[in-house]
């Protein structure tokens, strides 16, 4: 007798043909293809049929409406150049010592043309504007400097 428990009951043989030159699996998808565009048909048909038996007339209106439009407002708006700025210079001499000093009303010595937006003499290795690109002025000190490329910047650097 033999005892399920104890021995392990012996394996199927396995088919020496490989999947694909089996005729029953050939012939089975065939078949199920087959099969499968029939009830496809047959399911778009029955559609086909049940719209065209629904299918109502329908009113269609189309309106045409002419408007002539009213013109834009155009508002244009000019930026006006900040004025230069003013500095006082007086010269004040003291009694005793006899030396003569400047007073100035601001930090730059009025010597500069162009100056920032803040009002102050540019200095040299300090970055241009855009509007300034080529220009040339004097620093606080009145050396001249010119706005320049420096590498990928425009600079302020003497000249």
């Amino acid at each position: 007798m033999n005892n399920p428990r104890i021995t392990p009951p012996t394996p199927r043989p396995m088919d020496a043909r490989p999947l694909y030159k089996r005729k029953r699996v050939w012939i089975g998808g065939f078949v199920l293809m087959v099969i499968g565009s029939a009830i496809g048909q047959s399911g778009a048909h029955d559609e086909a049929v049940k719209a065209a038996a629904e299918a109502k007339p329908t009113v269609t209106a189309t309106a045409t409406v002419t408007a002539t439009p009213k013109p834009a407002v155009t508002v244009i708006k000019t930026a006006k150049p900040a004025p230069p700025a003013t500095v006082t210079v007086t010269r004040t001499e003291t009694a005793d010592t006899g030396n003569s000093s400047l007073n100035t009303g601001s930090s730059n010595s009025g010597t500069c043309s162009i100056v920032s937006n803040a009002g102050n003499c540019y200095s040299a290795g300090e970055f241009c504007r855009n509007s300034d690109h080529g220009a040339t002025t004097t620093d606080a000190s009145g050396t001249s400097i010119t706005c320049s490329l420096s590498g990928s910047r425009w600079r302020w650097t003497y000249s």
